[in-house]
């Protein structure tokens, strides 16, 4: 782990930004591969996702679309246990992003004047499921139910298969229980284009959400446009606040816990407690050697964890504030109090029995959040990302004749001569 001392005048945004330094993974080789297959599968369609499919993921698939025998196979596989947290964990998930829902509205501003907002669902969205060494039906509750919430009437999931042509059976539970209206067997880039684009088979979307690595991720940057995206998601982070009253031995699971998603995932320590700092390194080589995915978790404590040594808690929290974590723990004496001093941070656990993880499966708010320092200017996964805004105006001909003068004089000024006759046509009648 590596240690930055902290000057008493203490950090710039670029010096933080040089230390905390992590590409995204992307290079000009994974964006000629991406571009090639966003092309493919524009012009061929189904063809070239079956064929891609069978070249990435060793299947070749006749139909993508997950059947509903499927889905109840999958439901009775992992158990009426798994399904009770689920369905648990679901609820959650839901009455929080419920607190998120806004009505449409019209008002009467001035004499003869309304305005107003109208909020509509986004009509078809895509959620991306990544496949690969682990499965996360977390991440298909965070990303469906706020869509549902929002009142999306068409929510189609794109997860890769595996090589005998079955999809995890947990994600499959979990879509079910969010409120998917169809699964398809299509991952990677290829699945990202379907989404866009569509096929023969696939109808396209409007919106595409959800992580995956940096061939999904490139795919995003490269459909938005046709469609709209979350965000470009880079590998996980943590940054912790903690002091001498704080558990090492927690603190540095915590730590770990993160550590385990990625090998470029980044862990920040930030504490004016050079002793604690040293009892959580040496608890976090002890750990390691317990975990299964030791050997993720060690080269992300390697390459990407930092601990800064701060004069003080104040410092602490400014430190923290230019990393803009994905995820902020504080866990210093009377956490609580410490809230309204975080400005960036894309979700905030707050004291010492709330721990990363309660966030990422089961407390209810988004576990989906901006990474790599994008807290400082964007937010959670939440249903606002699946609702347009449209505005409402209406004016009556009195209210109308009132403001005419002033709205032709800057159509003069724009020199839009058409703007203006739009207005004088109504007067002249």
């Amino acid at each position: 782990m590596e240690w930055i001392d902290v000057p008493n005048n203490g950090l710039s945004l670029r010096e933080i930004r040089c230390i905390t330094k992590r590409d995204q993974a992307e290079n000009a080789d994974i964006r000629e591969s991406v571009e090639h297959i966003l092309q493919d599968v524009q012009l061929r369609g189904d063809d070239a996702v079956r064929e891609l499919t069978e070249k990435f993921d060793g299947i070749r698939l006749e139909t993508f679309l997950v059947s509903d025998r499927e889905i109840e196979e999958a439901t009775k596989k992992i158990g009426p246990e798994m399904i009770a947290v689920l369905q648990e964990a679901g609820d959650n998930i839901r009455a929080y992003h419920q607190r998120q829902t806004q009505q449409s509205w019209l008002e009467t501003f001035r004499p003869g004047v309304r305005l107003g907002a109208k909020f509509t669902p986004i009509q078809r969205v895509g959620v991306y499921v990544p496949g690969g060494t682990a499965a996360y039906p977390s991440t298909v509750l965070m990303d469906i139910i706020p869509a549902h919430v929002a009142g999306v009437p068409s929510i189609a999931v794109f997860t890769p298969p595996a090589k005998d042509g079955t999809v995890n059976p947990y994600v499959l539970a979990a879509a079910h229980i969010a409120g998917a209206t169809e699964i398809y067997k299509v991952g990677g880039a290829q699945g990202i284009a379907a989404a866009a684009f569509g096929t023969e088979s696939i109808p396209p979307v409007f919106k595409i959400v959800g992580p995956g690595n940096a061939y999904v991720a490139m795919a995003k940057r490269l459909v938005f446009g046709t469609v709209g995206i979350d965000m470009i998601a880079g590998p996980s982070e943590v940054g912790i606040l903690a002091d001498h009253t704080a558990n090492p031995v927690w603190v540095a699971a915590d730590l770990l816990a993160q550590a385990e998603h990625d090998r470029r995932a980044a862990v920040f320590l930030v504490t004016p407690s050079a002793s604690f700092a040293g009892e959580v390194e040496l608890e976090v080589q002890r750990q390691l050697e317990e975990l299964p995915r030791k050997e993720i978790a060690a080269a992300s404590i390697e390459n990407h964890a930092k601990i800064f040594i701060t004069k003080d808690r104040m410092q602490a929290v400014e430190i923290m504030n230019l990393i803009a974590p994905e995820h902020l723990e504080i866990d210093f004496p009377d956490a609580e109090t410490y809230i309204d001093q975080i400005v960036n941070a894309g979700a905030i656990f707050i004291g010492a029995y709330t721990p990363e993880p309660i966030g990422d499966y089961f407390a209810g708010p988004n576990h989906t959040l901006p990474t790599m320092g994008t807290a400082a200017f964007s937010s959670p996964l939440g249903v606002y990302d699946f609702i347009k805004r449209s505005s409402l105006l209406q004016y009556d001909k009195k209210a109308f004749m009132a403001v005419a003068d002033q709205v032709m004089r800057f159509a003069d000024v724009e020199g839009l001569q058409a703007h203006g006759l739009a207005v004088r046509r109504r007067i002249d009648e």
